[in-house]
């Protein structure tokens, strides 16, 4: 298993908010559960352009930080649903300030992005 060579501190508070949101969809995710979005396929209809895959481990994530609670129902088939807990209903305003400055400066950044596509791709690699 991959072990990072450059040990983790968390003595800075944006760090430590980083860590925990780090992952592409985790702020969309926390976004449409607290908007009621709670079953898996409502999720990945929600964001289409996420795997399957890659939505159920950034879940657990989420899951283990103590932002989301997992509810499993006993019937057949499995029925899952997610909710806030009160750690993740905190972080709302962040991302809704978040989603507030992206779509007050959307008209700048979308050409800029839309110009450098590979841009994304290389900070997070």
């Amino acid at each position: 298993m991959y072990q990072k060579k450059i040990e983790r501190t968390l003595d800075c508070g944006v760090v430590l908010t980083k860590e925990v949101l780090h992952g592409k969809w985790k702020s969309t995710l926390l976004h449409f559960i607290a908007r009621g979005v709670q079953r898996p396929s409502d999720l990945q209809r929600a964001i289409p352009s996420a795997t399957r895959r890659v939505l159920n481990i950034q879940l657990n994530e989420l899951e283990q930080h103590g932002l989301i609670g997992k509810t499993i129902y006993p019937q057949l088939p499995p029925k899952v649903e997610y909710n806030l807990t009160s750690l993740g209903e905190s972080l709302l305003p962040v991302i809704d300030a978040m989603e507030q400055w992206g779509n007050e400066h959307r008209a700048t950044l979308e050409p800029l992005l839309a110009a450098n596509p590979n841009a994304q791709a290389e900070a997070s690699a």
